[in-house]
């Protein structure tokens, strides 16, 4: 069966963010699959939206074959390519053991490139730095191939419309690394030769811990097995690219914890590419403290907060596919007391770009009406948002306003600057809700997270019931306890 199965764009896709998941889709047991999380629901749903909402504005002649079987839009799709239609929507080409479904195919002379329609930006990465999306690139680059293989191709440069209403050409033979060059055509080649290992049994993958793994339906599957193998990627901060250059000679977590690490240092290198000295003492660290019983976590130097009567603690919640910030709120607390508690909360009431711009304004006023004061939050992510907001609303603040906001001497970021550099923890990762919940605090609601409060969000704009404006504020507050609660727990760690 899985000799018959062919390559596919969602395939590579996957295979991209985690070779693993290609290998579970296939061959795993279907009972051992988690529900969909309702964001990844969302996700699909929004962009079959964004697809509807994009093609009803095209401007050229356009054949639709959206809702047809797929052996019939796969002839359909051929006879119009042959009659040169100008623009095919939802179309299907295959050859060999290539199968594409591009949302467009654009003629070009007297032939055809690929285009992806895409809810996201086409590409990533800071703007004057920005670069090609991986996993969109092999999706274009299969497609390009499927009509190479047909004698059918305009070029290689493929494009994506995307949420911001551009197109990105993806020039598949252009280098994209500086210091290693690669180009989307051979980080293709590599990845279909993986797919057709993983559809042939002839190229074995392993679970790995990661980020992406919580959205996951394969989530509880993994994890399951990675607990049984003591993995090494349940080490925060030991990816699978790492796990794979050490696995040879520590299998498990209790092997590295075990191992004389120095006997594998050659002066400022290790026998491991790409893991320094520091890096690996740091995990041999990370192993015996997971692997121990009685491990605590413990200050790896000492840490100074600032002083300040007033402290806030800052969580932001963000609509990504609407490019919306829709909340911002605040736990303050005075004098260090945790009975002088309250929560601010300044949330849009829709999105509008009128509404984010107000709520900004008075999180803005907010936080000056109570200065001087310690602010203290979870990653850069709040920085980096209220950077973009000030510059989308420059009435509401300066630039230089902001960086005089986000000073080190007042501004905190526990994740980067505190958690990174001066602390172990006996746990698989550093998110806050990991690290919270092992100093004992508890969120309210049952699944928490950030990709929960988006597809509330999304619920309560479409329907307007409070009950569900009420559980992202709740949720929010309780991110914003959990800082409290974190910055808490660091001050009674000690160094080691």
């Amino acid at each position: 069966m899985a000799n018959d199965t062919p390559v596919t764009a969602a395939m590579l896709y996957d295979l991209v963010q985690c070779p693993h998941r290609p290998t579970m889709d296939l061959f795993g047991d279907p009972a051992e699959r988690d529900e969909i999380n309702p964001f990844i629901q969302l996700l699909w749903e929004k962009g079959n939206a964004y697809e509807a909402e994009v093609v009803a504005c095209v401007g050229l002649p356009l054949m639709d074959l959206s809702g047809k079987p797929g052996v019939q839009r796969e002839r359909l799709t051929a006879e119009a390519m042959e009659q040169k239609v100008p623009l095919i929507y939802a179309g299907r080409i295959c050859a060999d053991d290539l199968l594409g479904d591009p949302d467009l195919l654009r003629l070009e002379g007297d032939k055809y490139i690929a285009g992806d329609i895409k809810s996201g930006g086409g590409e990533e990465g800071p703007e004057d730095s920005a670069s090609l999306k991986k996993h969109y690139g092999v999706q274009l680059a299969l497609y390009t191939d499927i009509l190479e293989r047909k004698g059918l191709s305009a070029s290689r440069r493929p494009f994506v419309w995307d949420v911001h209403g551009d197109e990105i050409t993806y020039d598949l033979n252009e280098p994209q690394g500086i210091r290693n060059p690669w180009t989307v055509w051979e980080l293709y080649q590599r990845t279909l030769a993986e797919a057709r290992g993983i559809i042939a049994q002839s190229q074995q993958t392993k679970a790995a811990y990661g980020a992406p793994c919580k959205l996951c339906h394969w989530h509880s599957a993994c994890l399951k097995e990675l607990d049984t193998a003591k993995d090494l990627t349940l080490l925060p901060e030991l990816g699978r690219a790492k796990r794979d250059v050490l696995i040879e000679e520590f299998e498990t977590i209790e092997h590295l914890a075990g191992a004389d690490v120095e006997a594998f240092v050659r002066g400022k290198k290790t026998v491991f590419s790409g893991i320094g000295p520091d890096t690996l003492r740091k995990f041999r660290a990370r192993a015996e403290l997971v692997s121990s019983e009685s491990g605590d976590p413990y200050l790896t130097k000492p840490v100074a907060f600032p002083t300040a009567e007033i402290e806030l603690f800052f969580d932001i919640e963000v609509d990504p596919m609407r490019d919306h910030c829709y909340l911002h709120g605040f736990v303050e607390r005075r004098d260090g007391d945790e009975a002088s508690e309250r929560y601010f909360a300044f949330i849009t009431e829709d999105i509008s770009s009128a509404e984010e711009e107000r709520a900004f304004r008075e999180a803005w006023h907010f936080i000056q009406e109570r200065q001087p004061c310690a602010i203290y939050y979870y990653s850069k992510y709040e920085r980096t948002i209220w950077r973009q907001l000030q510059e989308k609303y420059p009435s509401v603040c300066s630039a230089e306003e902001i960086e005089e906001l986000f000073d080190p001497a007042q501004s905190v970021d526990l994740y980067f600057d505190v958690v990174r550099k001066s602390t172990e923890w006996p746990t698989r990762d550093h998110s806050i809700k990991t690290l919270a919940k092992y100093l004992g605090f508890n969120w309210r609601d049952t699944h928490p997270s950030g990709a929960a409060s988006i597809e509330w969000f999304d619920r309560w704009i479409t329907t307007g019931d409070d009950e569900i404006k009420q559980r992202i504020l709740d949720y929010n507050e309780d991110d914003c306890i959990a800082t409290r609660v974190l910055l808490d727990g660091i001050k009674e760690l000690i160094v080691k």
